[in-house]
């Protein structure tokens, strides 16, 4: 097999917006997916999902949305938009190909795709988090009889409709599907560990990520500023918060994006515990020591980078995510890019736009 000049893994918005730059400068690639469809995790997420980040910052290189689109887009029609821009662009784009196992060696890539071999003078990671789910091991967990899943398994709240829910995690998921249930008629709890940061879906009319982006142009100590000033504004407009603030700010940690479980813990739907001490046959004990019974639990305990295909060829923080020498270089090995390896409150699919530039640009450049 000829050796391709770039292998890029993943066919998600990272991998579609790596393709779409490097066609844009006549570069010869290959992208491989591991799902039957192009966005195959766009296809299977939850389906009530919705973009917190607007419309204009959300959007891959050369195609925006049209102008029909809401400002926040759903799930479905991101999808749409996915297959639209691979289709558009005639991006060489192969699915069904999951792959197992890359490695450098006598100055290419090797990579191991269900049986087959690739050989790359460059590989862009674009494999995304979603794949990777994160399944903390509790005390106990195995015990648990009733049904235990995580957030990404999980598509709409009929099935638990009348039924006791554990929701362990308040991340965006986590907060978004614990009251979808408890709005649909499960009894929900949600087990927060060290509390959460809850910010506004607008400020002003505007998109609370249009916000971050501009102010996060600031000195970190006037963004500080600007952040406790927000806070105290949504203090006093919808009174104290309902869950406890953790001790990190908005600005190092993505925080919960909207009032839907605000609202529904003030309304009575959801109810707070704190961390989860271990399971038992027919429910969880707490950290406070209080035991509550359960029929369903669902792990909304967020995601790590898909890099299990990488084995020990890079070196990871504490997150998961490989060491880089700036956005987008492998500190570790030569050739080497990732494209969806940012997330902050700009938004992953905005970081995406920068970095499928920055990649096609430094692998134009290396020749």
């Amino acid at each position: 097999m000829a050796i391709l000049p770039t292998l890029v893994i993943g066919g998600g918005p990272a991998g579609l917006a790596t393709s779409q730059q490097l066609a844009a400068r006549r570069l010869p690639h290959h992208v491989l997916e591991g799902g039957e469809v192009v966005g195959y995790t766009w296809a299977n997420l939850y389906e009530s999902l919705t973009l917190h980040t607007g419309k204009h910052m959300s959007s891959l290189p050369g195609l925006g949305f049209p102008r029909s689109a809401p400002l926040f887009v759903p799930r479905a029609l991101f999808w749409e938009y996915l297959r639209d821009y691979a289709q558009r662009f005639g991006l060489p784009i192969e699915t069904g190909c999951q792959v197992s196992g890359a490695r450098y060696q006598g100055g290419v890539w090797q990579v191991q795709c269900d049986g087959r071999e690739f050989e790359a003078g460059a590989l862009v990671v674009a494999s995304g988090i979603v794949a990777n789910p994160r399944r903390p091991h509790l005390p106990g967990m195995e015990r648990f009889a009733g049904r235990l899943l995580h957030s990404v398994e999980y598509r709409r709240p009929d099935a638990f409709v009348g039924r006791r829910v554990l929701v362990v995690g308040v991340g965006n998921s986590g907060a978004e599907i614990a009251s979808e249930i408890a709005r649909a008629g499960g009894t929900v709890t949600l087990a927060v560990r060290s509390g959460a940061n809850v910010v506004p879906l607008t400020l002003l009319g505007l998109p609370i990520q249009y916000v971050s982006y501009w102010v996060r142009k600031l000195p970190r100590r006037l963004q500080e500023v600007l952040v406790a000033g927000v806070a105290k504004l949504t203090d006093l407009r919808r009174g104290p918060p309902v869950l406890p603030r953790p001790g990190y700010s908005p600005l190092d940690a993505i925080p919960v994006i909207g009032f839907h479980l605000v609202d529904a813990i003030k309304a009575g739907l959801v109810r707070v515990r704190g961390g989860v001490a271990g399971f038992t046959e027919d429910g969880a004990r707490f950290a406070d020591g209080a035991f509550a019974p359960f029929d369903d639990v669902i792990l909304a305990t967020g995601f790590a980078p898909a890099l299990e295909f990488l084995g020990d060829a890079v070196r990871r923080d504490a997150k998961g995510f490989a060491l880089r020498d700036d956005r987008v270089t492998s500190a570790d090995q030569p050739k080497l890019y990732f494209v969806g390896h940012n997330y902050d409150a700009t938004g992953g699919l905005y970081n995406i736009r920068v970095d499928s530039r920055l990649v096609a640009a430094r692998i134009a450049r290396s020749g």
